[in-house]
Parts: structure tokens; C-alpha cells; sequence
């Protein structure tokens, strides 16, 4: 690792405040990309803040910037995202503070050469604040104030503000950029891809609060991919002033080993650049994921454009979606013994079974997924599948809301269950409460890192991967803990585990579930599949391993939902065919033309002999469900 030493060179700004509104005024702004994603790709490891890099691999940092500009990024971030010395400390790389934060701005400017402006990159101090954490507001305003001093000191042109996902500390960091200068500001949220934040118009309250503080620039930035983030723009457009930003992911990330993988190319990235200007943004870049090729696809195609004029929105009336909700079942309040398997269990490989995802609640109310559950029992469903965290997002806890559906419907659930959230005890005590409880068939994953969801400072634990803690629930169903001591009565789960036919590496696919078998696994589920030869494929690998596996498939409802999950979803592969049917379908008519190629499919997953079919209805759509239950024969 090389050696840092103060810049000799001048530092001397450009006339910032009177560039970045000329930008501004000329057209669309173009901004860099990822900086993170790209040092990983060549070589920095992963598991060190990539500010550090500023000092490490001076070099390096300065040549992705060089790229950024020759890509057409007019304004370049500083690799000084993470460089506030609470975040620092984590790592015992706070007394660096300083030389982090003038050396990023210096390699900045040296990579620009005039031809773009340098922004100051600050994001959140990774520590709630009180009273949630023990961080008081006063300290990360000092924490702000200290790091952004020495970004202007150093001569940044702008300070961009990024990745906050707390509205309060967003405050703070602008008010403590505003009392040091008046360079521009820009301020960015970070947003979920919530249907229910969407539907709230929060986007668009969280721009009107943010000009109102003085931002010069408003935006969002990370966690979702272009699609998502073409929703929250359209929203933050309508508050009908001001200039705003937005910088998307390349879609949604899946991590693989200790890697980010994400799935969006250049062109499908590029191509929503194009919306983002019809809709009124006014400066567009990339988060994380993207990198120079991004840049230089969306530069190509959006550098001489100008923003659409932004409108005012009317007022409406947000109607919340409501599923049919028949007459409630009669309750199935039986003792299950620690020895009996799931009803699951003993029809698998016997007949074709059927499972349908179920959406958990985001407070205390679990009636709408009791009524759901009843609905889905009605129609003839096996299981409900229930997530454990998807996305790292918040909902209510799975298990209880698994016993309440199973005590309350007499439907059973899979329960599907991470490794984030919970170290090698508390895996173990939720699954022997969980098996108390009467759960029986739980699907192990890996999970996905909290650091992408609603609270990105959370901790992930990851003690164990998926393929742990199938051995896991092995050595319970044996009678005995990992560390081999008795339980005194074994277990009897079903277990379940993943499977993506069209992941992006197939042999570590393969590879994993392979090990997965090895461990215990004793059926699978895969991600949604929409093409015969993909089918064929897996059918092809799982029967070598004598593996049961439940086909995923999601009636498509439109030709944007169909480019959703072929370019923004890791190893989701939407065939060409596919998405061509469903560009040429009319508008009116996409829903019914998706619907109909499951209905097509799920007929030949039967026909070939899976063990059945996981379903996964779009936006709660469960009526799709019992199309396809009707389709597959008699229940």
C-alpha cells in the first residue's frame, strides 16, 4: 500500500456556484458512477472502505475518475463517501480523517482537468442516531461540519449529499453544509421500492421539504434500479420547481461470495436516462453497479437533451388494493406432534402441489394476510410461501405470522429463513421455536445484506450461508445442535432450498446445490422461469440429483414489468420471445396476454412431472393464482 503526503499543487476552485447553474440551464447534467463497484472489479477488497483507496491506491481512484470524464460525466463524486471520522472509526481509520477527504477532492480535480465539476461526496455517519442509537444530533452535526470543512478546504465545487435513508440526518448534514459556504448543495434520499411509500406520495413530500431547506439540488439515489427509480422521479417531478437528481443501481443486487453482482447493461440503464429527462430531471447518473460504460450510454444519449417541462400534480384519491376476501374457513386447531412432517411432506412427489406467495404486513395488522390465506386455501393452494426480509425491507416477523395462518386458516406455510438478521444461536433458537410452533417446511436462504434496504446501517450477520444452515436443520431433524449436543427430540422440517436455472455463473449453481443436496435439502425452489428450454435444463440438473423441485413462475402484467425482471433482477432471464409478446400486446390487453403465457407454461411444468409450481402473483394480483390452479386440473 503506497504512502500518503500532503498535496503540494494549488487548490484552486472553479467558480462553482455560476458553473453548476450553467449546466444546469444549458440542458441535462450527466454524473459519474459507481466508484465502489469499480475499484472491487479490479482488485480492492471489498471488505475495506473504498475511501481508504484515496491513500492506498491514489492511482487507481484517479484513473476510474479519467474514465468517468472521458465517459461524459460533467460532475464526478470524490471518493470520499464514508470519509466522516464516526464511520471511519468503525474500521480504526478515523485519525486518517482528514488526508481521506483533501486527497479524495485532490485526485478528483487531477482526473477532471477542468472538464467536469468535483462534488464533495458526504453520506450518512452509519450509526442511528438518538434516540434509536446513541449518536447524538449535536455529534453528527460536528461529524458533518469536520468532513465537509475539509472537502472545501481541498476545493470541491459542490457538495452532494447521498444515500441518506434518515430524513432528520439529511437535516443536519445540509445544515452543517450550509453553514460553512454557499457552494451548490446537492441533497439526496435514498427510497425503497415500496409500492405503499410510492402510493403515499412520499417522494414527492421528501423534494418539497428539501428545496424548502435551501438544497440546490433535490434527488434520490441507490437502492433501486432504473425502473423503480423512474416512479420515484416522476413523483418528485410533480412538486413542479426546482432542479432535481437522480442516480439509480444497476438494478438489484445479488451477492455473490463477497460480491455485488448487478444485472443492468449500458443500454437498458441508458435507455431509462431518456425517461428520467422526459420526466423533468435535470441531472442523471448511476449509483451502485454502474460503471464508465453506463455513463458513456447514457452520455450518448442524453447529453444534448433538455429536461421536460415539470407539472404540478393534481390531487387524487389512492385506493389501496384489496384481495377477495371469501367466507373464512373453518379453523384447523390440531396438536402437531414433534414427529409428524408437513402434510407438504408427504405429498411431494405424490401429486402436483401448488404454492403462492403472501405478502406480510408492513405494521401489526396480519388480517390481510389471514383473509389472503383463507382466499388462497379456498381455491385450492397447498402452501403459502412467506418471505423472510426480502430486500432487507421491514415487515412484520414470518413465524408469527406463519402460526397465526396455519392456527387460524389451516393452510401451511414455507417459511422462508435467512441468515442475515440472526448469529449460529439465534438461528437455532428461532427454528426450535419456529418447529414448537408447528412450522414444519422452511426454505433456508442466504438473504439478502441489509445495507440494501429500508435501514442500510443495520448490521448483516451472516454467520452461516443458506447451505450451513441446511445442515443445520439436518442435525435437528437428527436430534442434535451444530455443536452436536442432544436436543432431546428431533426435529421434523421439510427443507427447502433455491434454485436459479439461469443464474448468471451456472456452475457455482450448480456447485452450490449440489452441497445443498449433500447437506440435506430435500426440494427446491426456483426463481421464476418463463421459457421451455430453461425447464428442460433444470429438470435436467435436479433429476441427476434426485431433487423434487417446485418451478417459480410470475404472470407477467405488462412489457415494462417483463424488462423489470429480465434486466434488473440478477440470473432472471425473460426470453426474447417472451418480452416481444409483450411489447406488441395493447396496453389493455398486456395483463391478459401475461397471464396467458403462465397459464401455457404452468400446463407444461405439469406436464413434464415437477413437483408442482410456486407462484408469485404480481402487485398481491391473487385472482392470477386461481387461474392458474384451474388450469393445472382438478385440486
Amino acid at each position: 500500500m503506497g504512502e500518503w503526503h500532503e498535496p503540494h499543487e494549488p487548490m484552486n476552485p472553479l467558480h462553482s456556484m455560476t458553473s453548476l447553474f450553467d449546466l444546469l440551464e444549458r440542458g441535462v447534467v450527466i454524473a459519474d458512477g459507481a466508484m465502489g463497484t469499480v475499484l472491487q472489479q479490479r482488485g480492492f477488497p471489498a471488505d475495506i472502505l473504498y475511501c481508504y483507496a484515496n491513500l492506498t491506491h491514489p492511482d487507481l481512484v484517479e484513473a476510474v475518475h479519467r474514465e468517468y470524464v472521458a465517459a461524459g460525466a460533467q460532475v464526478i463524486e470524490a471518493n470520499t463517501y464514508g470519509a466522516t471520522r464516526l464511520r471511519l472509526a468503525n474500521s480504526n481509520l478515523d485519525e486518517h480523517t482528514r488526508a481521506i477527504n483533501l486527497e479524495g477532492i485532490r485526485l478528483a480535480r487531477r482526473a477532471a482537468e477542468g472538464k467536469a465539476l468535483v462534488a464533495g461526496a458526504v453520506g450518512p455517519i452509519g450509526k442511528p442516531l438518538q434516540p434509536i442509537g446513541r449518536v447524538a444530533p449535536a455529534e453528527a452535526s460536528a461529524t458533518f461540519r469536520e468532513q465537509i470543512s475539509f472537502l472545501l478546504e481541498a476545493g470541491a465545487d459542490l457538495i452532494m449529499l447521498e444515500t441518506f435513508a434518515d430524513l432528520d440526518e439529511l437535516r443536519l448534514a445540509m445544515e452543517a453544509a450550509k453553514s460553512l459556504s454557499n457552494v451548490p448543495l446537492i441533497a439526496q434520499k435514498t427510497f425503497i421500492e415500496d409500492g405503499e411509500t410510492l402510493s403515499a406520495g412520499l417522494p414527492r413530500e421528501v423534494c418539497a421539504k428539501l428545496m424548502d431547506w435551501g438544497a440546490t439540488v433535490v434527488g434520490a439515489n441507490c437502492t433501486v434500479g432504473p425502473q423503480r427509480m423512474l416512479d420515484i422521479a416522476r413523483l418528485m417531478a410533480e412538486v413542479g420547481r426546482g432542479k432535481i437528481s437522480v442516480l439509480p443501481t444497476a438494478g438489484l443486487p445479488q451477492l455473490v461470495g463477497s460480491r455485488m453482482i448487478y444485472n443492468a447493461t449500458p443500454a437498458y440503464f441508458a435507455r431509462y436516462g431518456k425517461l428520467f429527462v422526459e420526466a423533468g430531471i435535470d441531472l442523471i447518473g448511476g449509483c451502485c453497479g454502474t460503471t464508465p460504460q453506463h455513463i458513456k450510454a447514457l452520455s450518448d444519449l442524453v447529453r444534448d437533451l433538455k429536461p421536460a417541462p415539470k407539472k404540478v400534480a393534481l390531487p387524487v384519491t389512492v385506493r389501496e388494493p384489496t384481495t377477495p376476501s371469501p367466507p373464512p374457513l373453518a379453523q384447523e386447531r390440531k396438536e402437531v406432534s414433534p414427529l409428524e412432517r408437513s402434510r407438504f411432506a408427504w405429498n411431494l412427489g405424490k401429486r402436483f402441489l401448488i404454492t403462492s406467495e403472501l405478502e406480510l404486513p408492513r405494521g401489526v395488522d396480519a388480517s390481510h394476510a389471514l383473509d389472503t390465506a383463507r382466499y388462497l386455501h379456498r381455491i385450492g393452494v397447498d402452501a403459502v410461501n412467506i418471505f423472510d426480509g426480502p430486500r432487507a425491507r421491514l415487515r412484520m416477523n414470518n413465524m408469527v405470522v406463519g402460526h397465526l395462518i396455519q392456527e387460524r386458516v389451516g393452510i401451511e406455510v414455507w417459511m422462508h429463513f435467512c441468515c442475515r438478521d440472526r448469529n449460529l444461536l439465534g438461528i437455532q433458537s428461532e427454528l426450535l421455536g419456529a418447529h414448537a410452533l408447528g412450522i414444519r417446511n422452511i426454505l433456508a436462504v442466504t438473504g439478502d445484506p441489509a445495507q440494501i434496504g429500508d435501514y442500510p446501517d443495520a448490521t448483516s450477520v451472516f454467520d452461516v450461508d443458506a447451505i450451513g444452515m441446511v445442515r443445520i436443520l439436518r442435525m435437528f431433524n437428527a436430534g442434535k445442535d451444530l455443536a452436536g449436543n442432544s436436543i432431546a427430540n428431533p426435529t421434523s422440517f421439510l427443507i427447502a432450498v433455491a434454485f436459479n436455472p439461469t443464474a448468471d455463473d451456472m456452475p457455482r449453481e450448480i456447485d452450490r446445490l449440489k452441497r445443498k443436496v449433500d447437506e440435506g435439502a430435500e426440494v427446491c425452489f426456483t426463481q421464476p422461469l418463463f421459457d421451455r428450454e430453461d425447464l428442460e435444463r433444470a429438470m435436467s440438473i435436479t433429476d441427476k440429483l434426485n431433487l423434487p423441485m417446485m418451478v417459480g413462475i410470475i404472470p407477467l402484467r405488462s412489457a415494462r414489468h417483463a424488462e423489470f425482471w429480465h434486466n434488473e433482477v440478477p440470473g432472471v432471464r425473460v426470453p426474447d420471445r417472451i418480452r416481444k409478446i409483450m411489447a406488441d400486446a395493447p396496453p389493455d390487453r398486456a395483463a391478459a396476454v401475461g397471464l396467458e403465457l403462465a397459464l401455457d407454461f404452468a400446463a407444461h411444468v405439469r406436464a413434464v412431472r415437477a413437483a408442482g409450481l410456486y407462484v408469485m402473483p404480481p402487485l398481491g394480483r391473487y385472482e392470477m393464482v386461481e387461474k392458474i390452479v384451474e388450469a393445472v386440473g382438478e385440486r
